[in-house]
């Protein structure tokens, strides 16, 4: 490995930091309504030639089946100056109200009617391509069924970047 060191993956990109550690927020609506869920697990990439995010969802999150209704959602990085809303939103569901508000943050919506919290520094506005079910048969190292002992697989979700907002 002549001219080259070892780095660890979190050094290799910023995006390991954007979701691992300063986390997102997943925002979608049912029509109705809309809600918004922190999370740390996902990827950003590239597949089927397009720009992607992948996110993993637990079946039981209300945000789960607005995500599996809808053709949009949104994908939203705020400063550390929000940590407590991104906790909030990773803590409390919104099936009683509005979590938007009970977090402090404003509900704003894309010109297409995704949602997404107001204070973002970054948006990502996607359109869902593959939606499926992690299922315990095809988990290769069996130590990962550990982070599912209720056996609430994920539902992984891969939604194409179809426009990115940043703000000034």
């Amino acid at each position: 490995m002549q001219g080259f060191e070892k780095i660890s993956p979190s050094e290799f990109s910023t995006a390991f930091d954007r979701i691992g550690k300063d986390w997102i927020l997943i925002s979608a609506s049912d029509g109705e309504r809309a809600n918004t869920m922190t999370a740390s697990w996902g990827g950003l990439g590239i597949l089927w030639n397009k720009p992607v995010v992948i996110c993993f969802i637990r079946p039981q999150r209300f945000t789960c089946p607005m995500v599996e209704a809808s053709e949009m959602l949104s994908f939203a990085f705020l400063g550390e100056e929000h940590r407590a809303a991104l906790q909030y939103c990773g803590r409390h569901s919104g099936r009683e109200g509005d979590k938007f508000s009970a977090a402090g943050l404003t509900l704003a919506y894309a010109n297409d009617g995704v949602p997404y919290p107001a204070e973002a520094t970054e948006v990502l506005i996607c359109k869902k391509l593959f939606q499926s079910e992690m299922k315990e048969a095809d988990f290769l190292d069996p130590s990962l069924l550990s982070h599912y002992p209720t056996k609430d697989y994920h539902k992984v979700f891969v939604c194409e970047i179809v426009e990115v907002l940043q703000r000034k």
